[in-house]
């Protein structure tokens, strides 16, 4: 039977990359053999205040169903803190993970100085947090394939997953990125061998206020043609405005995007789903099921 992907993960370095973001990295058992690939998604689980390492539920067996139970029927003072973040880099040899967190509140939302921001914000070496996952199953590699332009678009709680896709992309591979940050100081240098040009959103710099400064940013932008793909993340309601955009305006095919919601403006993760959270769940869903039958 197939072991859990969970256990404990042990601070070994905290280093600020820019004023909002610091980059954590980790040791702990299994990372030597971790399954790789470039927008790597797993889940962090926190622990509650006065707990020095998150309690972790015990299920029998490699059932990821039965652990996730077992996980819910812990008292919810004591249960872990559970966010999704993703692998900025892993180094097998060493049995370690990088991380990147945003620490500044998302200019407004109800995730600010939530749970693991206030982690991230005080993080030490020695601290403990546990994951679950990752699972190879849900990697969606970028169609290399194909020889035409990529497009990344997102702010900067997708910045982790644009610098492992650049740094996975061939010589070969020409790609755009939009990045919405806060300010100029914001800005990370992205290591690629692609002929990648970057162009970097600044909120403190947008006409008429933050919100759609990325979306106002990739409609004013005139590309040198059609893009191949495109792959979007970061505040969901930003993320359905480019997905829009891109097939309304610009014609893109909609099975050639890739788009995900890593947070919701005025709601945490905890919240429960909305309309339009439904309505992009049901529409990644059937981009799914259209790309597996081709």
């Amino acid at each position: 039977m197939t072991a859990l992907p969970v256990a404990h993960l042990h601070v070994t370095d905290v280093r600020r990359i820019t004023p909002r973001m610091a980059r954590i990295t980790f040791t702990g058992d299994g990372l030597d053999a971790l399954p790789t690939w470039p927008d790597q998604q797993l889940k962090l689980l926190f622990p509650r205040p006065g707990q020095r390492a998150p309690r972790l539920p015990e299920a029998p067996g490699g059932d990821g169903m039965r652990w996730y139970q077992a996980f819910l029927a812990l008292p919810e003072d004591e249960r872990p803190v559970m966010r999704s973040y993703t692998v900025r880099a892993h180094d097998p040899q060493r049995g370690r993970i990088t991380v990147d967190f945003v620490l500044h509140d998302h200019h407004g939302s109800a995730n600010e100085a939530g749970p693991a921001t206030r982690w991230a914000a005080t993080a030490r070496v020695g601290d403990t947090l546990a994951r679950y996952g990752p699972a190879a199953e849900y990697a969606r590699p970028l169609p290399l394939d194909d020889p035409g332009l990529i497009l990344l678009a997102g702010d900067e709680t997708a910045l982790p997953a644009i610098g492992s896709l650049a740094e996975a992309l061939p010589a070969t591979a020409r790609a755009v990125a939009w990045i919405e940050v806060a300010d100029g100081a914001e800005e990370q240098p992205l290591s690629t061998r692609a002929d990648l040009a970057v162009h970097w959103v600044h909120r403190d710099r947008a006409p008429g206020g933050a919100d759609g400064a990325l979306l106002a940013a990739v409609r004013a932008a005139r590309l040198p043609e059609e893009p191949a793909f495109a792959w979007l993340a970061g505040e969901a309601g930003a993320v359905r405005g480019l997905r829009r955009h891109l097939i309304a305006e610009r014609g893109l095919d909609a099975r050639r995007i890739d788009f995900t919601g890593y947070w919701r403006r005025r709601l945490s993760q905890d919240d429960a789903p909305t309309e339009e959270d439904l309505a992009e769940a049901r529409e990644r869903a059937a981009a799914a099921r259209v790309q597996d039958k081709s």
